[in-house]
């Protein structure tokens, strides 16, 4: 049975190391679903993934894929940079589209690899040849994407499922094990984890499927995050006046400057960890538009109290889903005005990260949870984090970027997509852009 706690009204409180949080019964429902999505057999302990993860994805595994990552936004988003021309020439796009697709582009070219310089001959036909693969590699797991709801849910049309076949061959001899290995310079992280499946006899097969599901892992949330967290600066414009001072500030401190003629940027990891402004826009953009369901497993019977008093009775063998966008992330208790943007809703008085939330007089330990909680919570939350900060220093400093309609509303967010991680809107909405240099 299937134990949905999912108030309007935000009764619920975390329960830590209770009955409900069991691994071997949690994982075995994250397999069911990998399996039937990703038709991937999970052959690779929770351990060594786990382990993995936080080599790569934590610590100086991140700084490395961060600092690669700040290369390829490079290559997307900067290459006409001194080419000559008409570089003051608004160029109008639809801002959900724009964003998820350099975001998803750049993080597929750090993770995957990219065309090595002996393969294109020279460095600018590798920059070339990069952003024409990872063009098109985007518009097919755009396609994906809109799928994965009905893939979750099992309700596909036949002629849907034929489609989602085709895309996912694609996707697992674009992504095999032998075309990454080639390319030689794909991630640490992807290459231990080849390592590691064949070390314990994975099959080939499986591992092109294992590769496929680290991107939708890695890649799949990270691109509509960046479409509200720019979508809430343009309509904030306080918002979006404080994160640029910070972003220029950062800037100035390095000792670097963004001048026509000048070099671009090097952006590096500690930069962005300097952006305490931006962190809490970000957070509050998660807040308000990041909704996965978190699933527990009850391993006895136990009575579930609330925290406004209320108890359940639930047995061994339910499955508990918490909806945490509801119970939590807009309860007026603990964040008011809980559906208005606030940029600094994140940051003490003295600017210094707040942490205190309370509900009732009370202390809470989890007061926003787009990442899951405990020993579940993603673990490349860091990595995204990073990837969204990288995107927004590029354009605000290299762009002026406008609504193309000032009074244009933030759109509503797409239900189909609840309890999927970061939602995404009912439709795109036009702006246009231009470098500044």
């Amino acid at each position: 049975t299937r134990v949905f706690l999912m108030p309007w009204n935000a009764p619920f409180t975390c329960m830590g190391s209770s009955p409900v949080t069991c691994q071997p019964e949690r994982l075995r429902l994250l397999s069911d679903l990998v399996i039937r999505v990703f038709h991937f057999y999970p052959e690779l302990t929770k351990k060594k993934f786990h382990d993995s993860n936080n080599r790569h994805l934590m610590g100086d595994g991140l700084v490395l894929l961060t600092e690669s990552t700040m290369k390829f936004f490079q290559n997307l988003m900067l290459r006409s940079i001194g080419k000559g021309g008409d570089q003051n020439t608004w160029i109008e796009d639809g801002l959900f589209m724009y964003s998820y697709n350099i975001v998803f582009r750049a993080g597929y070219l750090s993770v995957f690899g990219n065309v090595s310089l002996r393969e294109a001959g020279s460095t600018e036909k590798s920059f070339e040849m990069d952003r024409i693969q990872s063009d098109a590699m985007f518009t097919e797991f755009h396609k994906f994407d809109q799928y994965f709801p009905k893939l979750v849910y099992g309700v596909q049309s036949p002629r849907e499922r034929i489609e989602i076949r085709k895309l996912m061959r694609m996707f697992w001899k674009t992504l095999s094990s032998q075309v990454v290995k080639n390319k030689g310079n794909a991630s640490n992280w992807v290459r231990e984890q080849l390592q590691t499946s064949e070390g314990l006899g994975m099959k080939e097969f499986m591992q092109d499927r294992c590769l496929f599901l680290m991107l939708w892992a890695s890649q799949g949330n990270t691109g509509p995050a960046a479409f509200w967290l720019l979508m809430y600066l343009m309509k904030n414009p306080e918002a979006m006046a404080a994160v640029r001072r910070e972003v220029d500030r950062v800037v100035m401190e390095s000792g670097q400057e963004v001048r026509r003629g000048g070099p671009i940027i090097n952006l590096t990891y500690d930069m962005i960890q300097k952006s305490l402004i931006l962190d809490s826009a970000l957070e509050e953009t998660l807040r308000l538009t990041v909704a996965p369901v978190l699933s527990r497993a009850v391993m006895e019977n136990m009575n579930l109290k609330m925290s406004d008093g209320r108890a359940y009775q639930i047995r061994q063998g339910d499955i508990i889903s918490l909806f945490p966008y509801t119970a939590i992330q807009i309860d007026s208790k603990i964040h008011p005005d809980p559906l208005s943007f606030k940029y600094d809703r994140f940051l003490n008085p003295d600017g210094s990260k707040k942490t205190d939330f309370y509900k009732n007089g009370k202390k809470l330990r989890y007061y926003t949870m787009p990442w899951g909680a405990g020993v579940s919570m993603c673990p490349g939350r860091f990595f995204a984090m990073n990837e969204l900060k990288q995107f927004v220093f590029f354009m605000i400093l290299y762009f002026d970027f406008e609504l193309k309609t000032p009074n244009e509303e933030v759109p509503d967010i797409d239900v189909k997509r609840w309890g999927f991680g970061a939602m995404q809107p009912t439709r795109d909405v036009g702006f246009r852009y231009r470098l500044r240099f």
